[in-house]
Parts: structure tokens; C-alpha cells; sequence
């Protein structure tokens, strides 16, 4: 059983919609602080009732972040167990609370996270894109259209998937920014967990005629994941096509045929492959 000392802060992620989706260990450690620091104490105060919890609540929000923490870590000093919730998923990530963890380690005290439902990780597992050169957290990209358009490209660039958070009131303007990403799929995730959940994966260029052909379609919060694009698709398949052909084939046969059936670079799968058999002579 894990040990619960006294003059830390518990990083508690909650549901993102589902309220079944909070873990035994969250309630817990719920039940046993002393307060609750939270960015929304009309919204936590709601949640928290569902589970049968009454506790004190300190406001901790992007606006106060700073002097709050100062209020936690004279509770932290005084032996208390503090946990910090978010409006809904795994607070500090793209909510408020990083600065709060910040100045609780700075003071040298003990922080310790509960994890729980995240819509990354939701989204993540519905798009299909295991393996491959890993993905990246955007988060939310910028509201002014001119910084957005440069974020979007820039994303163009990278051979990774992207898993990217929005709002109802921009998803429109997100849309019509990825327009020049063409067929490169994006997986949606709409509403993750709640009533009117909605997952969809279809190209870019298509994200704004897929939100307009249904009426509810810009309501909700999204998560979406961009997936990688074709030709680091094909370098990964490249790679792992090449592994297996040199178990059994020449060097030369095995870089032709694996360029062959996945379309990858010729001499990059050639370097890959000088590689792989100079990893082998080397190994004891």
C-alpha cells in the first residue's frame, strides 16, 4: 500500500466528462488532504459532491496562480496535505497549475501526481498511430490567425503525430487554418467520455466540411490528433520492412525490395541498413 505523508501536494488529475472515470486512489487522496486548491471552486465544488466529499477549497487559477501558490506553501509548512484539481483531465499540462508545482518544489517540498482520464492519451488511442516516429503535445495553438497560420505550418513540417486541443468558439478558425495540410489524417475526439461523444479521422483539407455537415458538431471540446505524414509513414515502415528482410537476404536485395514495397528512400534505407549490420558486428 502507498504511503500518504503529510506537507505534500497531490497533483490529482480528475475526469475530462465521465464521472466514473475518477480512480479509487483519486477519492482517496481526496478524503484524506486537508484542502483542496482548484481551478474553478464553483466547478469542483459540483464534482465533488457527486462523490460524497465536502473539503475547503482554494481558488488557484492562471489569474491568481502565483499569490495562491504562496497560500498552499504556508499550508504545505504546516504538515497540511494539500490536492490540486483542474476543471477536468490531469491539471499542470494545458491547464493552470504548473506555476503552482513550480514554486511548491522551489520551496522544497514533497509533490506527488495521481494519474487519471486525459484526452491525449484518449485520442491518442483511437487514431491509429502506434510506432512510427512518436507524437507531440501542441496543446492549444495560438488565437490570433497570423500566429496560428505559422503554428500550422510548422506542424506541415513535422513527421510526428500532433495531438492538438481546441475549443468550441475556435475549432472553425482551426479548421480553416489546416486546410493546406491536404489528405494528411486527422482522428477528432469531440465531447471525449461524455454524452454526445464523437470520433471521426478524415483528411485535413476536410476538417471545416465534416464540422458543418452536422448542427452540433462546433459545440464541445476537441482533441485532435494530426497524423504523420506519409513519407515519415513510409520511413517507418521503411525501417521495419528492412529489419526483417536482412535476417534472410543480402544487404543490396534486402534494401531494394524494402524500398520496393514501402516506397522509402532508396539510399536511406541503405544507410539504415550499414547501420543495422555494423550494430551487428559490434555486439558481443
Amino acid at each position: 500500500m502507498q504511503h500518504y505523508p503529510e506537507a505534500a501536494l497531490y497533483v490529482v488529475a480528475t475526469p475530462i466528462g465521465n464521472l466514473s472515470d475518477i480512480s479509487l486512489r483519486a477519492l482517496h487522496v481526496l478524503q484524506l488532504v486537508h484542502a483542496i486548491a482548484c481551478e474553478d471552486t464553483r466547478h469542483t465544488q459540483t464534482m465533488l459532491r457527486q462523490y460524497g466529499i465536502d473539503k475547503p477549497l482554494l481558488a488557484v487559477h492562471e489569474h491568481n496562480e502565483a499569490e495562491a501558490a504562496g497560500l498552499v506553501i504556508e499550508r504545505l509548512q504546516r504538515g497540511e496535505r494539500v490536492a490540486y484539481v483542474s476543471d477536468a483531465g490531469t491539471p499542470a499540462v494545458s491547464d493552470p497549475g504548473a506555476r503552482l508545482v513550480a514554486a511548491v518544489r522551489s520551496a522544497g517540498l514533497t509533490i506527488l501526481p495521481l494519474p487519471g482520464a486525459s484526452s491525449v492519451t484518449a485520442a491518442l488511442s483511437v487514431a491509429g498511430v502506434s510506432g512510427g516516429p512518436g507524437f507531440v503535445f501542441a496543446g492549444f495553438l495560438p488565437s490570433k490567425a497570423l500566429e496560428r497560420d505559422q503554428a500550422v505550418q510548422a506542424l506541415q513540417a513535422d513527421p510526428r503525430a500532433v495531438v492538438i486541443l481546441e475549443a468550441p468558439h475556435r475549432i472553425e478558425a482551426l479548421a480553416r487554418a489546416m486546410v493546406p495540410l491536404g489528405q494528411r489524417q486527422v482522428t477528432i475526439g469531440r465531447e471525449l467520455t461524455k454524452q454526445f461523444e464523437e470520433i471521426a479521422t478524415v483528411a485535413a483539407q476536410d476538417l471545416a466540411a465534416w464540422l458543418a455537415a452536422g448542427g452540433q458538431r462546433t459545440r464541445g471540446e476537441f482533441a485532435l490528433v494530426l497524423h504523420p505524414g506519409e513519407e515519415a509513414q513510409a520511413k517507418d515502415d521503411g525501417h521495419r520492412v528492412l529489419q526483417l528482410l536482412l535476417a534472410e537476404l543480402p544487404l543490396k536485395t534486402a534494401v531494394k525490395l524494402a524500398t520496393d514495397i514501402t516506397g522509402a528512400p532508396r539510399n536511406e534505407l541503405y544507410d539504415a541498413a550499414l547501420q543495422l549490420k555494423k550494430s551487428e558486428s559490434e555486439s558481443p
